[in-house]
Order: structure tokens, then sequence, then C-alpha cells
């Protein structure tokens, strides 16, 4: 098995509650994202079939997390689903075939932002299902997942969990940076307002499907850094990868250009250099 990272963040806190450095930061994601790449090869390698599930309160930082995750690997081998509101032809489906079409084939790793478990979360809370609907699927949600697990598949779930202090600080932002106000839907206001009733539907989201062959791994997310060093180590140390040695090509010599060539006299617009 690869060689596993270790949980770092100790070293880089100054005291109690400080957060973790920019400069700590950055050498510990780049240490991971290099075993993530490892981690890719095995997948190719042995036709692997993984999915992670990110789930979380609004603003706890779940597109982050999962950028650090994908950003330096194949976008064909980690593929991020983010589903959208379902057509009238999907209500019209068991709710769990739109996810069933999204699961991995080998060699691929399905990354998803948000998942089947919308229904016991945003659906309930907003009342886009019913109260029996959100009863009913928690209670099979443990059997899918067991079928998945006895399939082959890897699947790990995290929820990232961030205090109400924390996540009125992240939608202030957002009101106020323009960078940011993409971020903030009505829904986000809403899940604001309703922060209690979140609570309920995700302690009983947690309690009912936290089993022993998926169970749930939660994430405080105060300190995003923190939290993204925390969660993808312990991913990294929940797959059973192994460095996969790479096979380096030889690039050869490079040909001489034809002795016919001529060089295209059309006239090519540039874009200009804005330094």
């Amino acid at each position: 098995m690869a060689k596993k990272h270790k949980n770092n963040t100790s070293d880089v806190e100054s005291d109690a509650g400080a957060k973790m450095t920019r400069k700590a930061y950055e050498k510990a994601i780049a240490d991971i994202q290099v075993e993530i790449a490892h981690l890719q090869a095995w997948v190719k390698a042995t036709g692997a079939r993984i999915v992670i599930i990110f789930e979380g309160r609004d603003a706890a930082g779940k597109g982050g997390m999962i950028r650090r995750l994908t950003e330096r690997v194949s976008p064909r081998v980690f593929r991020v689903v983010a589903m959208p509101t379902p057509s009238d032809r999907e209500k019209s489906q068991i709710f769990m075939q739109r996810y069933i079409a999204q699961l991995p084939a080998g060699g691929e790793v399905v990354v998803f932002d948000r998942s089947w478990y919308n229904r016991a979360g945003v659906e309930r809370v907003m009342g886009f299902c019913t109260d029996e609907q959100a009863r009913r699927f928690l209670e099979t949600a443990p059997q899918f997942e067991a079928s998945l697990i006895e399939s082959g598949l890897i699947l790990l779930k995290y929820f990232l969990d961030v205090s109400p202090e924390e996540q009125h600080r992240r939608f202030e932002q957002r009101i106020h940076d323009p960078l940011r106000q993409w971020k903030l839907s009505p829904m986000d206001i809403e899940s604001y307002r309703r922060w209690w009733d979140y609570t309920r539907a995700y302690d009983e989201m947690i309690r009912m499907t936290d089993t022993r062959h998926a169970p749930w791994y939660i994430v405080e997310s105060t300190d995003k850094k923190a939290a993204r060093i925390n969660c993808l180590t312990h991913l990294l140390s929940k797959i059973p990868y192994e460095r996969v040695p790479f096979d380096k090509p030889k690039l050869g010599k490079r040909k001489n250009p034809p002795k016919d060539y001529v060089a295209d006299p059309h006239v090519r617009t540039y874009v200009p250099s804005a330094t």
C-alpha cells in the first residue's frame, strides 16, 4: 500500500484554536495532491470504482474541498457530479434512478457534490418531498449502499459541518464580495433562516444512515485549510491504493521539417500582450 500522509496540522498551530498558516497549508496540500495522482494511476490500472459523497451545511466548504481533490487529476477519471433540479421526466422516475445512472464504471472516481441525500436534507426541509418520502428514503438508503459495496464499489461519505457564527461570517462575505456573490442563492438564504430545521433533518439523516458498511465521516470546517488537509488525508487512508510504477516514455528525436514545407502566408491575428 502507498505511504499515507500524516496529519500535520498540529505542527503548524501556534496555540489552541489557531488557524493553519498559508505556508503550511500549501506544503501539505501539494503533498496530498501528489498522493491523489498516485491514487488516480491505481484506479486506472485496477479498474477500481469509487464514489465519494460530500454533504453538509451551506457555506461549509464543499466546493473548495472538491476543487482541491480534483484540480490536479484528469476529469476523465475523477468525475464531479452536481445534479440539477430534476426534470418532469425524472420526477416521474424511481428516486434513485438518476443517481444510479451517474455511478462509476471501472477506472472511475465519481465525486458527488451533494447526492441522493438531497432527499433527507434540502428536499425535506424545503417541502420538495413529503416527510413520508424522506423517511422511506432514510430506511432504504442503507440497503442501497450495501448493494453498491457488495458489488465491489468503494463508497465514502463526508459531512462538512460549520458553526452558525462561521456560516454567518461566510454569508456576509458572499454578500459584500463580487467574486463570491454568485455563490449566494435564495436557497442559501432559506438555509440560513432554517438552521434548526436543517439541524434536525441532518441529525436524523446521520443517525439512520451511519452504518458499519458506509459510515458518515464528519469534517469540522470552521478552519477551511485544516478541514481540507484532515479530510483528504483521511480519504487517502480509507482507499487501499498502491503506487503504480510509471513507464517513462522516450521522446526520441524530432524529425526535421520536410524540404517542401513552406510557411503558410495567411496573416494570423495574435492576442496582444497585456503587460
